[in-house]
């Protein structure tokens, strides 16, 4: 291998190792997205629940004073 080979395999090992980094990077960045998407889905579902109690709450109130 002479050296003309030897800088182009330096060259593209180099690119690589930047594009892995690029990679990690958003990876990373996906990451924490996907992890603040799944915490607002976990409180508006909390969210959801709460007020589908309080209308079902207020269904049966209304069913109760009707039959008063």
């Amino acid at each position: 291998m002479d050296d003309a080979d030897l800088q182009a395999l330096t060259t593209k090992l180099d690119l690589l190792l930047q594009r892995v980094e690029q990679l990690k990077v958003q990876n990373r960045l996906l990451l924490k997205g996907e992890k603040a998407w799944r915490e607002e889905r976990a409180h508006l579902i909390e969210k959801n629940e709460m007020a589908r109690h309080k209308v079902e709450s207020m269904i049966s109130r209304l069913k109760a004073l009707e039959q008063d």
